[in-house]
């Protein structure tokens, strides 16, 4: 889900959870993933819808703190 689009559904209330994964491709970069209404999952995905990663989780927090999320889960 690309940004824009997280935005929308946060402020619809239809993200139930979001949540923070170390990327199984790479050990040393996060992902974020948001659970929708229904039990589905979406990853934060680029203008390319490439999965966003992210080296630093300052920098990840900030972002997703940016598309008005204020609670995520870090999974380690």
């Amino acid at each position: 889900m690309k940004r824009e689009q997280v935005r929308e559904h946060h402020a619809q209330g239809q993200i139930s959870g979001t949540h923070v994964i170390q990327n199984p491709a790479d050990r040393g970069e996060w992902i974020v993933f948001f659970k929708k209404s229904g039990g589905r999952s979406f990853f934060l995905v680029d203008d390319n819808d490439e999965v966003e990663s992210f080296s630093r989780l300052d920098d990840l927090i900030e972002t997703v703190r940016g598309l008005g999320i204020k609670f995520a889960e870090i999974h380690m």
